[in-house]
């Protein structure tokens, strides 16, 4: 395939295809392609692209105003958004700090807590604790507070190592004792975060943040049941913040409109970042939600955000997001997304995990729910060696044939071991409005790809 000149410094080592149009799931290509898109781009598009309402909402607002600067003026489509994410959150939430995307808001989450702290007169509270093999964002400080090795690595010498700690990641499937019960293995993480606030001294904490569903470092890990609780209930008994990254598998990916609805133990946050699914991919947006306790702390005090950029609450994105959720909450697309859910995971544990799928002797894990999908594959087993890669990563493979097959998924190295040596997985993400017949497409050409690149490099 010839490709074009271009003036773009890219993200990948490849240039990638030029896309022309979408509709709905489909994305049409320059080379006359049209192609699924299996992951909303990067687990972003949630009612599918080129939405009339959405639409409508954009270009309605770019008829009377597209810009703002928030220090001086607020707009309409800015509090109508805020209040409508304040009003559905049942209490939970009574703030709202726009961005202009996920690294934002979870930078916002780190500098508004840190604020919070100084507001409320707790000045010596200065150490975070996150999770190792999690991702927060590409700020300097968000590749600290995370530990995603492989994207932590060319900054590791200028990255803030006094300020942000790590605990254990909650990955049952691959770190959970053999001998461990589910409580066993949750109160070992939790008893670790404990240990982490003394060894810190607690009266020095902010908070702990993660990710409620882990994204593209791991492949959509939830936690085991209770962790969440348990560690909330350690912030909680120090005086921290408990934060919750929902960026990547908030705002209806897993089904409710916030992850730890179902797969959080329904433990509230005190600080929430959020993102992807509240733009869907029509404006560049980003958020944090705060609760009526910090609120309280603010509000008790200097009464503003000590923080913010040029876009923030931007008309046009708030705008399209307020388009996108009214779109979700007025098509019932959260029931939807579960119904899907179901059909698509049951098809990806038959298609690559039943005894005679080709598949199966490699595929370690398929897991998720709602429009968030992971397959995690290894190849350590006997039987896995017959597989010879040679100079390839699987997962890359498998992406690359997946697009070759009209396919968009999201491949990732890397997710399997706490320092980054090892692991294969794939994740898909849907719009919540796709249909059966597309989701059994997308899990048609995803098993196809597959089970080509295996049957290509057996030894």
């Amino acid at each position: 395939m010839n490709v074009r000149p271009t003036s773009i410094i890219h993200r990948t080592p490849w240039t990638p295809p030029i896309a022309i149009a979408t509709d709905g799931v489909y994305i049409d290509l320059e080379d006359g392609r049209r192609v699924i898109d299996g992951i909303g781009g990067a687990a972003v598009t949630c009612i599918g692209g080129n939405h009339p309402k959405a639409v409508k909402a954009l270009k309605d607002q770019i008829d009377v105003m597209s810009y703002v600067y928030n220090m001086q003026l607020s707009s309409p489509p800015a509090e109508e958004l805020a209040k409508l994410l304040v009003d559905t959150s049942d209490g939970v939430f009574e703030q709202v700090a726009f961005l202009s995307g996920g690294s934002e808001a979870t930078e916002t989450v780190v500098k508004l807590s840190r604020q919070y702290y100084l507001e409320v007169g707790q000045p010596k509270r200065t150490n975070y604790i996150a999770r190792q093999l999690s991702f927060h964002g590409n700020t300097l400080s968000n590749l600290s507070l995370a530990y995603h090795p492989g994207r932590r690595a060319p900054y590791e010498a200028i990255l803030d190592h006094q300020n942000f700690h790590h605990v254990a990641p909650a990955f049952a499937k691959r770190f959970q004792k053999p001998d461990e019960t589910e409580e066993q293995y949750v109160e070992r993480l939790r008893q670790e975060l404990e240990d982490k606030f003394i060894e810190l001294g607690p009266e020095t904490v902010i908070g702990f943040v993660a990710e409620t569903v882990v994204g593209a470092t791991t492949g959509v890990v939830s936690a085991p049941k209770g962790y969440f609780n348990a560690m909330k209930s350690v912030c909680h008994k120090y005086g921290a913040l408990f934060m919750l990254d929902e960026v990547m598998c908030g705002m209806g990916r897993m089904g409710t409109m916030h992850a730890w609805q179902s797969f959080g133990d329904g433990a509230t946050p005190d600080l929430q970042a959020v993102a992807k699914g509240l733009g869907g991919g029509y404006a560049a947006i980003g958020a944090v939600l705060n609760s009526p306790k910090v609120a309280k702390g603010i509000k008790g005090s200097s009464g503003l955000l000590k923080h913010g950029h040029t876009y923030q609450a931007n008309p046009l994105a708030c705008a399209a997001s307020s388009a996108v959720q009214k779109v979700i909450i007025e098509e019932d697309l959260l029931v939807q997304c579960r119904k899907n859910g179901v059909h698509m995971i049951a098809l990806l544990e038959d298609r690559l995990q039943s005894p005679n799928a080709l598949a199966a002797p490699y595929t370690f894990d398929v897991r998720g729910a709602g429009a968030f999908f992971g397959v995690e594959f290894d190849f350590s087993s006997l039987e896995a060696r017959r597989i010879d890669m040679k100079d390839q990563q699987f997962a890359m493979a498998v992406q690359a044939r997946c697009l070759e097959n009209g396919l968009i998924v999201m491949g990732m190295v890397s997710g399997s071991s706490l320092n980054g040596s090892k692991g294969d997985h794939l994740m898909l993400g849907p719009a919540y409005n796709a249909t059966t017949e597309e989701i059994e497409k997308i899990v048609d050409i995803f098993v196809k790809s597959i089970e080509e690149v295996l049957t290509e490099n057996f030894a």
